[in-house]
């Protein structure tokens, strides 16, 4: 074996040496991760308390839920999604909530306000803006058509 062969087997070597051994010397990555993992905690609980609050409805809804135990667990549950996007708030950095938004807080949580009526109520004047005259029956597939449509929506035909 001549020189230059010895010198890229031990170069070769001293790379995968320090190859493997880099995670060894990279702990500083790891130093910052309690921040992220409460974080990305804060954020699954939030994720699991929607689930959780959509789950209620639809059972309340079906009628599974007694209706006097409903209100209950579902203000628990708002109670402490609030808790968890006040302190997702306070990991981003977002300032301290103004007087008004206070004072909506202790209005729900007296129950003064229930914010599902005014959602309701915006939901059915949408639904009344929307309502749109019926245009017949498409020629081909025979599926409904609204007299604003170029084509129908079932099978792709163009409307004259």
């Amino acid at each position: 074996m001549d020189i230059g062969s010895v010198l890229l087997i031990l170069a070769l070597f001293i790379l995968t040496v320090l190859y493997i051994g880099r995670p060894l010397y990279d702990r500083e990555s790891t130093t910052s991760q309690p921040l992220e993992s409460e974080f990305s905690a804060l954020l699954a609980e939030r994720d699991r308390i929607l689930t959780a609050i959509s789950e209620l409805d639809f059972d309340h809804t079906l009628g599974k839920i007694p209706a006097e135990a409903y209100p209950l667990r579902r203000g628990q549950l708002v109670q402490r999604g609030a808790e968890v996007l006040r302190q997702l708030d306070e990991y981003q950095g977002v300032p301290a909530v103004d007087s008004a938004s206070a004072r909506l807080e202790t209005a729900l949580e007296a129950g003064a306000v229930n914010p599902d009526d005014d959602l309701e109520a915006v939901i059915a004047a949408r639904r009344r803006e929307r309502q749109e005259k019926s245009g017949g029956f498409c020629p081909q597939c025979g599926g409904p058509v609204v007299q604003n449509d170029r084509f129908c929506p079932k099978c792709g035909r163009a409307l004259s």
